[in-house]
């Protein structure tokens, strides 16, 4: 990704995306999500598993949105803390209980661009665990 390209894409916009793909409660849309968001041979890790491909990508997020947010106990959220670098985006995502309160799990993501602006990579680095 060339620096001119760094600077068409919206940042805002893309973390909004990645976000909101969390919480997408249609299986269609969620699966639609995943391919606008990811490259097709896109790769999250997290936790030292990995999830290549759209797949098993959208069988790793709706395992997350069963678990976490179609339960009601949380909400997928941004801390509103977005920075990049060239074509690397980092921010904070969480996990906060539906009615507000304290960050229940966070982690910081690194997610790493093509030239199309699609995730190639993404990082989840957990920063506060859940507890159980």
């Amino acid at each position: 990704m060339t620096a001119s390209t760094t600077s068409t894409i919206d940042l805002e916009q893309i973390v909004g995306r990645y976000v909101a793909v969390w919480s997408e409660p249609d299986p269609e849309s969620r699966r639609s999500a995943i391919a606008d968001l990811w490259a097709p041979d896109g790769v999250e890790f997290i936790e030292g598993v990995q999830f290549r491909g759209y797949e098993e990508l959208n069988a790793r997020i709706t395992e997350a949105y069963r678990q976490f947010v179609e339960s009601g106990e949380y909400d997928v959220t941004s801390a509103d803390d977005v920075t990049v670098h060239r074509d690397i985006v980092t921010f904070t995502v969480q996990l906060i209980p539906q009615g507000g309160g304290e960050a229940a799990w966070t982690a910081r993501v690194f997610l790493i661009l093509d030239e199309d602006g699609l995730i190639r990579q993404d990082y989840h680095l957990t920063v506060k665990p859940l507890a159980v």
